[in-house]
């Protein structure tokens, strides 16, 4: 099929259906820690406003987090399907490391998703604040738990290989491995960044529409603090991962960096900020380079050098195009993150954030930002950690299922479909209910009763409110975020 073989075939389709579901987990992250901020401040105030903006956007995190919930599920049977001598080489290090993400996040989530959705009028505030927060803290476990297992497959410790497969030996160094923190802080980060650009993009919209009251203008103005406070501290974060993986992954960065060769040591490193990476006759074409500047990020020195691509054999070398670009996209968009933060800085300064035009407009052309960039993000940790599946130990050649093509193209034609098809019609309805616009919410009115209401739901989702009678129909949700 188009020249691509059986490996690459199972290549594509897990990084489709992980494109789909790791743009769930980055939202209900964020919006997790957002709606206890919000209700922390609704506790701490009492002001109506903080209330109405919790129950208007946890209708959308309910939704969400069901389709999180879907989108894991087949991720995990691809482990088995796929890639099964992966899962028999890898199987005792990423196997319990996955189930330990269940017995912790899953139980944590579960066990008090029901009290944060509909416990508003069953328990007190502070129970259910507590139950929030523990939402919330699920969410950044599973996480932590999915990024320990990624984090080993990059930089491997903790393990030997006996009678052909990987045995823990030392679950601390598994687990914190040399990558984990790096990874785990900017993940974590990422997700609350695109979270607050979709708040904030939401709010904009709402402005340039008209409906400019009090609700709106919170939204935009939390999201922007959180924009201009985090977006820099992202930057420094992605610096300490740059520098971590050019100790442990150097074949990564070069390829990311589009650097081939060393000149003269006086010369330094320049930083290639545009180019067409060839691999067959190992150059950058149409460089556009800044001398020294390669040597001042990658080594924090002047004349600072690492290694090129020249110095791993070629089978050995990630593909230098597609990181190169994946990391100029995801570096691109976190420079304009930044420049938002402070324009929404100068422009509170004159209180004129909500009224200026261009910057309302800006705010919703950056709303997918922050999910576009942890797309490439992930495509640049990916596709350069290859040809290994597991960082210097084995190949991803090794770790496919012995499938044919026929079968492999076939469904992954199915899941493109079905993918398109299900979550198209579950982001047409989150962005439905972001239309409509916070409204305010009365905890004196007693809950209604019948089938899907506050008093006997039918099912956790029923929390968004409309039925399949007034919008699309909802995934159930069943268990974990799956992030």
């Amino acid at each position: 099929m188009f020249g691509l073989t059986a490996v690459d075939l199972a290549r594509l389709q897990f990084a489709f259906t992980m494109s789909f579901h790791i743009l769930f987990p980055a939202i209900t992250i964020g919006l997790a820690s957002y709606l206890a901020v919000l209700e922390l401040c609704w506790l701490r105030t009492g002001r109506q406003v903080f209330l109405d903006l919790y129950h208007y956007w946890i209708k959308i995190f309910s939704v969400n987090f069901g389709m999180g919930v879907v989108s894991g599920i087949v991720m995990a049977y691809q482990f088995g399907t796929n890639w099964s001598f992966f899962s028999e080489f890898a199987g005792g290090v990423a196997g319990p490391l996955l189930s330990y993400e269940v017995l912790t996040a899953f139980f944590l989530e579960a066990g008090f998703l029901g009290v944060m959705l509909f416990g508003w009028n069953r328990v007190g505030p502070g129970l259910h604040f507590l139950a929030t927060c523990l939402v919330a803290l699920g969410t950044l476990v599973s996480a932590t738990w999915i990024l320990g297992a990624n984090s080993w497959m990059q930089t491997p410790q903790g393990y030997e290989i006996v009678n052909g497969k990987a045995i823990p030996v030392d679950w601390i160094a598994v687990i914190f491995n040399p990558s984990f923190p790096y990874r785990l802080m900017h993940m974590a980060v990422a997700a609350f960044l695109s979270t607050a650009l979709f708040v904030g993009a939401t709010g904009a919209w709402h402005l340039l529409k008209g409906n400019d009251q009090p609700a709106v203008r919170t939204m935009l103005s939390m999201a922007m603090w959180m924009m201009t406070i985090v977006a820099p501290i992202q930057a420094a974060i992605g610096d300490a991962h740059g520098l971590n993986t050019a100790e442990h992954q150097p074949a990564k960065v070069a390829a990311l960096e589009g650097h081939w060769e060393n000149g003269p040591p006086e010369q330094g490193m320049p930083l290639i900020l545009f180019g067409m990476p060839d691999m067959q006759h190992e150059r950058t074409n149409y460089a556009l380079e800044v001398p020294h500047l390669g040597s001042v990020i990658l080594t924090h020195s002047w004349n600072g050098q690492l290694k090129g691509l020249k110095a791993f054999p070629r089978e050995l070398r990630p593909n230098a195009l597609i990181v190169f670009w994946s990391f100029r996209l995801m570096v691109g968009l976190g420079l304009l993150m930044i420049a938002l933060g402070f324009w929404s800085l100068w422009l509170r300064r004159g209180g004129r954030l909500f009224g200026n035009r261009a910057f309302l407009k800006a705010a919703v052309a950056m709303g997918p930002a922050g999910l576009v960039a942890l797309l490439a993000g992930w495509v640049t940790t990916e596709v350069g950690r290859q040809p290994w599946v597991v960082y210097g130990v084995m190949r991803t050649a090794d770790g496919a299922s012995a499938h044919g093509v026929a079968p492999l193209a076939l469904t992954l034609l199915l899941f493109v479909v079905s993918y398109v098809f299900v979550f198209g019609a579950g982001f047409a309805y989150v962005l439905r209910l972001a239309r409509k616009g916070p409204q305010r919410f009365d905890m004196r009115q007693p809950p209604e009763g019948g089938p899907g209401r506050e008093r006997t739901p039918m099912r956790p989702l029923s929390a968004a409110e409309e039925g399949p009678d007034e919008g699309l129909p909802l995934p159930a949700a069943k268990g974990a975020t799956g992030s």
